[in-house]
């Protein structure tokens, strides 16, 4: 049986917040009723920001890209090709399909892009250039024709690092733009924003609320609570690392577990001390120090079997395998976000600039979903086609009988009519 050698002293929050939930509804019921006056009354609310236009001119963007170091665009540049290569392969997968079924029956499905998408990208504490390329970046590889972007200004200013990556990536309108105003203006609509089909990217508690209202009226890409990460890790490696790699994730916000499920107790109390001497001079501390101690954990093991079952239990979004046998976690992992495999890479590397996406399902999520990746961003529709009148017939007898069972009599009699006229030109 697992032994909690360091156990969470908080517990995630997976039910619904009452005055969360109020207050995000108030707030898009402003916007709903307001439109472009409560978008720009709320910005000054909430983030002391105004501007003639939320929109930034082609203008605008080119001078602001121009301003940006050109290490770090060609930094942003190596990204989003890694990125764009990988969605690339994940579209050149999906192929539409056309059967005959039956002598004349023909059914199959097509992919179809999502017509306009509202891309989020977090501000705040952290710039998120990552998010970029992670939603904007994809939509267009998917073909979206119109991809709408949104990022909160930072401390008053613009963020020209984020504006840059939205632009690289190929977003076709940028705002400086933030929290559920920038959200609901892209989904319900307003004068200056036209709205979208579906909602994506990352946020705070309030914009993660928002997309959970929203839904229906718009897609989303997946609910999205704290970042969580966690290690399978056993002797291979050392507490530095698995230290390094806990409070890599830790520093997220203060909710945002990070777990350690070995088979080595050693590595176990070695990690607890490494944590402890690395928050004495990590420059996040004040964040990641309280989430380690509010939701961190070290779970000990009997084996891998038993580390494989906690961690589908567990569900998360990132998890970091470091063992004598990955691939058994690779064949047998049910449960997950994404899977970093081996010492060599790490939660990061995913989250910046590997290729892979990092918007990903937390809070067991995993259990039912994957993360945002090229297919969200397609419909996959279906046709179907009856050119043989005998088989039209033979199916209308079926479905006639099905039809009736149910006592749905107008479909039995779209049925019986083919039977009818179709069945007496082949007898």
């Amino acid at each position: 049986m697992a032994e909690y050698v360091k156990k969470a002293t908080r517990k995630g929050r997976h039910g619904a917040d009452v005055e969360l939930t109020q207050r995000v509804r108030d707030l898009l019921s402003r916007v709903e009723n307001g439109g472009d006056a409560a978008v720009r009354e709320m910005s000054r609310e909430f983030d002391s920001w105004e501007r003639e236009s939320f929109r930034l001119s082609d203008a605008e963007i080119e001078r602001i890209v121009a301003s940006v170091d050109r290490t770090t665009i060609a930094d942003i540049e190596f990204a989003q090709t890694q990125i764009r290569n990988f969605a690339r392969h994940q579209l050149a997968s999906m192929h539409p399909v056309e059967v005959e079924t039956l002598p004349g029956v023909t059914l199959g499905h097509k992919h179809i892009p999502v017509s306009a998408v509202g891309a989020y990208v977090p501000g705040g504490r952290y710039p998120m250039v990552a998010s970029a390329h992670m939603s904007v970046l994809t939509a267009k590889v998917a073909g979206v024709p119109r991809v709408a972007a949104c990022t909160p200004p930072i401390n008053g200013e613009l963020p020209a690092e984020t504006i840059a990556a939205m632009a690289l990536a190929g977003a076709d309108e940028i705002y400086v733009l933030g929290g559920v105003q920038a959200v609901a203006a892209m989904a319900i609509g307003t004068d200056a924003i036209a709205p979208v089909d579906m909602i994506v990217g990352p946020g705070n508690a309030l914009v993660a609320e928002a997309k959970r209202q929203l839904y229906g009226r718009v897609g989303i890409d997946l609910p999205a609570g704290p970042t969580e990460t966690l290690l399978i890790a056993d002797d291979t490696v050392d507490g530095e690392m698995c230290a390094v790699d806990l409070l890599g994730q830790a520093e997220h916000g203060p909710s945002s577990p990070a777990i350690l499920v070995t088979n080595s107790r050693t590595l176990a109390d070695a990690t607890i001390a490494a944590v402890a001497e690395q928050l004495k001079t990590l420059p996040t501390s004040d964040i990641a120090s309280q989430s380690w101690a509010d939701y961190g954990q070290v779970i000990v093991c009997r084996d891998h079997r038993e580390m494989l079952d906690v961690a589908n239990e567990l569900a998360f979004e990132h998890v970091q395998v470091m063992t004598t046998n990955d691939d058994y976690f690779l064949e047998n992992m049910t449960n997950y976000g994404a899977l970093f495999l081996g010492p060599m890479t790490n939660v990061s590397y995913g989250d910046k600039v590997i290729g892979t996406n990092h918007t990903l399902p937390t809070q067991g999520a995993a259990r039912y979903t994957g993360g945002l990746w090229v297919g969200k961003f397609l419909k996959t529709v279906t046709y179907q086609r009856v050119t043989n009148a005998a088989s039209s017939a033979m199916i209308g007898e079926y479905c006639s009988r099905l039809c009736a069972i149910e006592r749905f009599w107008g479909h039995k009699a779209q049925a019986d009519l083919r039977v009818e006229r179709y069945g007496a030109a082949v007898r």
